[in-house]
């Protein structure tokens, strides 16, 4: 991880700014409590002037940087901007489109997409936002495909977030898709957060996270399926695992994790496969047993569902990735 140059990230700041999604990605890519051969970043901060803005919290900020700091990044990213009855200004969305255009990664946590949004860099794109907005991103965008039910998403050089915690989700992908599995493991540990979160934002719409009794049963349950996650699971399996009846159990299961257990399931699986093809060199035929899925083809056909590409083709861009370090 030593000897190439720092990943170099520019985070915008301007008054009302969350304090939150602020520290996010300095937390996430290592510049606080870097871990030991960990990838070097420079997260710098700018703003429309250098000097003191004020963030969500009246916490005082001093911004080091103007808008040029943009110019120099590998990854520019926008938090929540603030009032979304005020579009972003052309002085930001003309640095975004110049950036854009030189094949920069642009990220827009949570209310941050309206920025790309006016910057015209979600035309014809998939993107998200926090669920409370999207009747207003919809109708803002209409160019716009709006997915309601991830909590981020990625369409080439342009990431989305959903809610405020889910910019965390974002992050620890982008480390995941420049470094591997392995790094935004590593980091997910040393932040002790879920490496990745499954289901989407649709589970937290309008709705309190339920208080279950049987929740620490229903995660050890979760624990035992994935020790055995090679064989063959099934909702009777784990019911009986988790002394429930199937219908007492399936609702559980849905209302804890916000997906069915067969995508719970199937998303578990692609991620250890997609573990193993970055470190090990067994075949895909292998691959498919050890992690469950049986055959190749139904391997393959997870892939693309989930990743939109092939196992093969995985391990290919990992190995790409690896040989040469920089954008995503």
């Amino acid at each position: 991880m030593t000897g190439a140059s720092p990943t170099r990230v520019a985070v915008l700041a301007f008054e009302g700014v969350s304090l939150f999604q602020l520290s996010v990605p300095s937390l996430v890519f290592g510049v606080v409590n870097r871990p030991p051969n960990f990838p070097e970043y420079d997260v710098s901060y700018c703003g429309f002037t250098p000097g003191r803005v004020c963030s969500d919290q009246g916490i005082v900020i001093d911004v080091p940087h103007d808008l040029s700091a943009m110019n120099h990044a590998d990854i520019i990213i926008v938090p929540a901007w603030s009032d979304l009855a005020t579009p972003a200004p052309c002085e930001l969305t003309d640095v975004l489109r110049r950036a854009h255009a030189r094949g920069v990664l642009i990220v827009g946590l949570c209310l941050g997409a309206f920025v790309l949004g006016d910057a015209g860099l979600l035309d014809g794109r998939e993107a998200t936002t926090h669920w409370l907005a999207r009747e207003q991103f919809a109708q803002r965008f209409p160019r716009t495909l709006f997915r309601p039910d991830v909590l981020y998403v990625a369409d080439e050089h342009i990431v989305t977030s959903a809610g405020n915690v889910a910019a965390i989700d974002c992050c620890l992908h982008l480390l995941r898709q420049r470094h591997g599995s392995d790094v935004a493991n590593r980091m997910a540990r040393h932040l002790v957060t879920p490496p990745h979160r499954q289901g989407g934002q649709a589970q937290y719409i309008e709705r309190p996270v339920p208080q279950i009794a049987s929740e620490n049963r229903l995660q050890s349950v979760l624990a035992w399926a994935r020790e055995h996650i090679s064989e063959p699971l099934s909702v009777d399996a784990l019911a009986r695992v988790a002394m429930m009846s199937r219908r007492t159990f399936t609702r559980r299961f849905s209302e804890t994790t916000g997906t069915t257990f067969i995508k719970w399931l199937n998303a578990e699986r692609v991620t250890l496969a997609q573990q193993l093809l970055e470190t090990t060199d067994m075949s895909i035929e292998w691959i498919a047993s050890e992690v469950g899925f049986g055959t190749p083809l139904a391997l393959r056909q997870q892939f693309s569902v989930q990743l939109g590409t092939s196992p093969s083709e995985y391990r290919r861009s990992f190995c790409d990735a690896q040989n040469s370090p920089g954008r995503l």
